[in-house]
């Protein structure tokens, strides 16, 4: 049974460095692609970053482009979202997610097949 197991979150004020940890299981294969999404109170679950595990591709939303870096240690089983320079409007519960064969692009949360039950982000001004 595969399994996503997010870790790192917790409460900083603007300004600060988390770094976000997604370990991976019960996968007998490389997903095509991982992600991360986050859901603010009241709001959409929003795309944030993805990444293809094949080339080493990734991508990010505008609205933390510059600021967040997504990475994978496949060593590890672990995908990583290094998050700088953080502003009260990153508060959200962030989400990994997986998609396990090729044929959609990982930033769009309807194409993912699995997903962590989340971590809590919150920031303060």
């Amino acid at each position: 049974q595969v399994q996503l197991v997010e870790s790192g979150g917790g409460s900083v004020q603007a300004g600060g460095s988390l770094r976000l940890s997604c370990v991976a299981s019960g996968y007998t294969y490389s997903t095509y692609c991982m992600g991360w999404f986050r859901q603010a109170p009241g709001k959409e679950r929003e795309y944030v970053a993805d990444f293809y595990t094949g080339d080493g591709r990734s991508y990010y939303a505008d609205s933390v482009k510059g600021r967040f870096t997504i990475s994978q240690d496949t060593s590890k089983n672990t995908l990583y979202l290094q998050m700088n320079s953080l502003k009260p409007e990153d508060t959200a519960t962030y989400y990994c997610a997986a998609r396990r064969y090729s044929g959609g692009w990982c930033d769009n949360s309807g194409n993912m097949d699995d997903w962590g039950k989340g971590t809590l982000v919150t920031i303060s001004s």
